[in-house]
């Protein structure tokens, strides 16, 4: 790999700053892969064209990659099946009465413990963050809007609980991943080291306590208590000109005719997808395993070396196959309706696997212009012992928010933050922690990030609104954690 220097920096920073100006963000993206590119191919522009039609192509290649795509575009056929079914309609009227008795109790009161039910669920789906976010954004979606709390305060709720709770409890592919990388380390107990961390993880346990703050005091700020306000006086769930990640012909799907409504119709499905989701990560992981001492260690250590992808795609398919089995058996659908269906679904989620396959192209040249490794390294010669934590935090989150991935700041950061606390004899824990905390901080603000499109995407939110509306709430923990860092750093040294 070439050495490209700063000019590695500016095709995904550009990327970001266009979308989040223009809230154009699939040209935005379109754009920032292209020049990485162009600078690839030594600013010759039919040349990196070229290359950039071959770096979709070569999007691909990874099945990892590939099972996401899949995943995005299947949820569109999962969504319509339990809008159909009228199993949306019966999850509503359960929580109707539920509304109803604590409004009696105090008016706006429901407003708060239907936001307090989103933030626990996201935190209770801790196993995955994608399933976290979708089934935070599709359970609660129709009741925040009959509640009128505008679709970016959801969007927050699923993208702030969804990868802060996944790696505070690490028992998932993140903890493995995060486990594997301090092996590569020399790191001789990376389990008890990544626990030890948790307590230093200040970012994702502080931006979990702003969502609860945000909640229960019914106080925002910046663009979100404009979004408030705008909801509150207009009953507009989104801005005039907003491009929901999920269209009306999805959220407002017709319901077929002549079927009582069931809570059940949509539960089951969509229960059937997180329970799934540990089975095939164990099941994925099981053969991978080696020298367990008994057959609850071989599970729990086959979980946490599943394939994230594999699992996520099995589990949408297993949720539909049993919505289909479900609604066959009470005489809701016939073989062609769910052929339908499910193209129709899929059809209408084709802006959302474009948009990952953007997200995953641009990261892709991220790599190969080495962005991650030019920040890392740029800092490598000036660091002091006392600022090693905070200045590792930050740039974690500045290539996380570059990249718009987590795991591949985790990747590249372990590899320098941990010799570098070896050499300057900082406290390991701290390191590991910031650098984990700057990767889910960078993530969290990213347009570009998976977590954050799926997110939108759930929550039937402008995507760019969600950022927009996200941000100084993310920022205001960063500052906090970065503070902290400062000065734990120097009471460490």
């Amino acid at each position: 790999m070439d050495n490209y220097g700063f000019l590695s920096v500016l095709p995904p920073v550009l990327a970001i700053i266009l979308a989040l100006r223009t809230k154009q963000v699939y040209l935005a993206l379109l754009f920032g892969i292209w020049f990485s590119w162009v600078i690839m191919s030594d600013w010759n522009i039919f040349t990196g064209t070229l290359a950039t039609i071959e770096g979709f192509v070569n999007v691909f290649k990874s099945p990892g990659n590939t099972r996401t795509i899949m995943f995005s575009a299947l949820v569109g056929a999962l969504l319509l099946f339990i809008q159909y079914s009228r199993g949306v309609e019966g999850f509503i009227h359960k929580l109707n009465k539920l509304i109803v008795y604590f409004e009696k109790k105090q008016k706006g009161y429901s407003r708060v413990m239907v936001q307090l039910l989103a933030m626990l669920t996201g935190i209770l789906l801790f196993v995955e963050t994608n399933i976290s976010s979708l089934t935070v954004g599709t359970l609660y979606r129709p009741v925040f809007d009959q509640l009128k709390i505008p679709r970016e305060k959801l969007a927050y709720i699923a993208d702030s609980t969804s990868a802060p709770s996944s790696i505070l409890i690490p028992f998932n592919a993140w903890g493995a991943f995060v486990m594997g990388l301090l092996l590569t380390q020399g790191i001789e107990a990376p389990f008890s080291l990544m626990l030890s961390s948790i307590a230093y993880n200040f970012y994702p346990l502080i931006t979990i306590l702003i969502v609860f703050i945000v909640i229960v005091s019914r106080k925002d700020i910046g663009p979100m208590a404009k979004a408030e306000q705008r909801t509150r006086e207009t009953g507009m769930l989104m801005n005039e000109n907003a491009k929901p990640m999920l269209s009306n012909k999805v959220t407002s799907f017709e319901t077929k005719k002549g079927v009582k409504a069931r809570a059940l119709n949509m539960i089951i499905p969509l229960g059937v997808m997180v329970v799934m989701m540990p089975v095939n990560l164990a099941y994925t992981g099981w053969d991978k395993v080696e020298d367990a001492n008994s057959f609850s260690e071989h599970l729990f250590r086959s979980i946490g070396q599943g394939s994230g992808s594999s699992a996520v795609l099995y589990a949408v398919m297993a949720a539909i196959l049993t919505a289909m089995i479900l609604y066959r058996a009470q005489g809701i659908m016939k073989t062609k309706e769910m052929v339908d269906i499910t193209l129709k679904g899929i059809s209408e989620l084709m802006p959302l696997a474009l948009l990952m396959l953007l997200a995953f192209a641009i990261g892709d040249a991220c790599n190969q212009l080495g962005t991650g490794e030019f920040v890392a390294d740029f800092s490598r010669d000036w660091l002091s012992p006392e600022f090693l934590p905070a200045i590792i935090f930050l740039i974690s989150a500045f290539i996380a928010f570059s990249t718009g991935t987590s795991w591949g700041t985790f990747a590249i950061m372990m590899a320098i933050a941990i010799p570098m606390a070896e050499i300057h004899q900082s406290e390991l824990t701290l390191v590991v922690a910031a650098t984990l905390g700057g990767g889910v901080f960078g993530d969290h603000c990213s347009p570009i990030s998976d977590t954050s499109i799926i997110s939108s995407m759930a929550s039937a939110s402008d995507h760019i609104d969600h950022v927009n509306t996200q941000l100084p709430y993310a920022l205001i923990g960063g500052i906090f954690t970065t503070l902290l860092y400062l000065v734990l750093g120097m009471l460490f040294v």
